[in-house]
């Protein structure tokens, strides 16, 4: 594999309206984030990636972009990203900012010419057609449900939306939108930027000829998936996207792809790929069930396997970005533990077996502190659209109104968007006025100020972690070294070896709340990690205690 200089980073992913409020309107901004780089530094972050700060009417929090020249005034300004720009170089950080370009804001210039004209120049910059029979083109249904299509008021029009219908979708055939697209992108690289993570970008390519599938909803409408499936020739437009724009920057680029077929895996991430890397959505995929409603409780032996048949698949092509959570995802530990989700040991565990995978970890605000999911007691507290919608869908269901929430405190977006949890003082020391969302009850007891005094805390092993992976002496072998599972044939351990010309390292965790044993087939050298204060260990024998991880150097033969 050619060396890149985003290999061997650790990236972290900030929600910047739940971050950190410098100005006290409850509402994180980009001064709250500048107040922070050195915290972020000293974690052990190399690359920092924002969520929109664009200008945009908050209808999808910010991923419906209305100015892509510009910064929301709720944020700051574009003086305040450019200042952001420059201190991260001052401490080798490179910044990241979303690329939203499947879809724009319905209060976007385009998007308003077009409804002036809509079969004029800025008409044919989206996916515009005639209804049939007073109802849309097709039965296609969005991403956050309902009719992927809207009427144009006054006509018997309607444009598509694949997401919420303030964001309709940019038209992709067009070179006219695609050149714009181009000149924008270039214009954030040139101030700086390293590069982007791009949203929803498997959407850029419809099937033309916009037919009808079969439905899977007594509302006769089909999930917009069905389309997706059936496009032919993303692969011209993310070409030519990645030869006008990120190949002149050397730009690192993560990609959330969802829908793409198997066999192109390469075409994405090989050597000559679209993108840098994309993230590993595997488990969530196999988590959620047919409906957003319908939630899978995997078990660690289904985890296991979805995690080593994802690093099998790469393993000749590239590096995935490997996550736990993120703005789309609830909580990593109440996810996973949905039973226990305050348990430290589970949450550290987690964390090993994630950044020592082979790929390039992302970290997600707060997880670095263990924080979990909230307990919304009304829908009201719900800010997400996509949660109320489906929230509705739940109800429309035949889930009531309790079961319908109870679903939502399990799946909602929200979970991950509650402000970070910085102490245990008044708004968990995220903003001095009213927060925008409420922030988590069990910020006295999960926060940042009482785990940097903590030498056992989850902050202060996320850096040891860190640490370690960057490390001069096992730094080539976490990031260019073989993953090969290990002991597959043992119920609830999870164990992978990292293996270099130099090196063989073993990662083993005891996936369960009970204590194991385990015949070692290799000999250690020593103990580079452990998420417990002591290891015990006799006549070959590692006796794990529950959600105990271990890092070992084996002796090479």
């Amino acid at each position: 594999m050619e060396k890149k200089w985003w290999h061997d980073k650790v990236a972290y992913q900030i929600y910047p309206k739940s971050f950190c409020d410098a100005n006290g309107d409850g509402i994180g901004d980009l001064r709250g984030i500048i107040g922070k780089l050195d915290y972020l530094k000293d974690l052990g972050a190399d690359i920092i990636w924002i969520s929109p700060v664009y200008c945009s009417p908050m209808k999808d929090q910010g991923y419906d972009i209305s100015d892509y020249y510009n910064i929301d005034p709720v944020f700051g300004t574009i003086e305040d990203m450019e200042e952001l720009l420059k201190e991260a170089r001052k401490r080798e950080l490179y910044i990241l900012m979303d690329l939203v370009i499947n879809h724009c804001s319905s209060e976007h210039e385009w998007f308003q010419k077009a409804l002036q004209d809509p079969e004029g120049e800025y008409g044919r910059y989206f996916y515009i057609r005639r209804g049939k029979d007073g109802m849309p083109p097709n039965n296609w249904r969005g991403n956050f449900g309902g009719s992927a299509w809207s009427r144009i008021k006054g006509t018997d029009l309607y444009y598509l939306h694949t997401f919420h219908e303030t964001q309709p979708d940019l038209n992709w055939e067009n070179p006219a939108v695609r050149k714009k697209l181009y000149e924008m992108i270039n214009w954030w690289l040139e101030k700086g930027l390293a590069g982007f993570r791009i949203d929803a970008i498997i959407n850029i390519k419809k099937e033309l000829h916009f037919r009808n599938y079969p439905a899977d909803r007594e509302d006769g409408t089909c999930s917009i998936r069905c389309m997706l499936q059936e496009a032919q020739g993303i692969g011209e437009f993310l070409t030519e996207l990645r030869e006008n724009t990120f190949d002149r920057y050397n730009a690192f680029t993560v990609a959330e792809v969802f829908d793409n077929k198997p066999e192109e895996l390469g075409k994405f991430i090989g050597e000559d790929g679209y993108f840098s890397t994309m993230f590993d959505f595997s488990i969530e995929s196999a988590r959620t069930g047919d409906n957003w409603y319908e939630m899978n409780q995997l078990t660690p032996e289904e985890i296991k396997k979805i995690i080593f048949e994802s690093q099998e698949r790469t393993r000749e092509i590239g590096l995935l970005a490997n996550i736990i959570e993120n703005h789309d995802e609830p909580r990593g530990a109440s996810a996973f533990f949905m039973e226990e989700p305050d348990c430290e040991e589970s949450k550290t565990m987690l964390a090993v077996l994630q950044i020592l995978q082979r790929g390039i970890p992302f970290l997600y605000q707060g997880q670095e502190i263990g924080m979990t999911n909230v307990v919304f007691q009304d829908i009201a507290q719900v800010d997400d659209v996509a949660s109320k919608d489906q929230y509705q869908a739940a109800l429309e269901a035949g889930y009531s109104e309790e079961e319908a929430l109870r679903i939502v405190n399990l799946r909602s977006r929200d979970n991950c968007r509650t402000p970070f949890q910085w102490s245990s003082e008044k708004n968990a020391g995220f903003t001095e006025g009213t927060p925008w969302l409420m922030v988590n009850s069990n910020y006295r007891k999960i926060n940042l100020k009482s785990q940097k005094q903590d030498e056992g805390s989850v902050y202060s092993f996320y850096k040891k972690l860190i640490r370690l992976r960057k490390d001069e002496e096992y730094k080539d072998t976490f990031i260019y070294g073989t993953f090969c599972p290990a002991y597959e044939e043992r119920s609830n351990i999870f164990a992978y070896y990292r293996e270099s010309e130099r090196q063989k390292i073993a990662v083993i965790a005891n996936y369960q709340k009970e204590s194991q044993e385990l015949m070692l087939t290799d000999q250690w050298e020593r103990v580079l990690l452990n998420n417990y204060r002591d290891l015990r260990f006799r006549d070959g024998r590692l006796y794990l205690e529950g959600y105990q991880a271990v890092v070992l150097l084996l002796k090479k033969n």
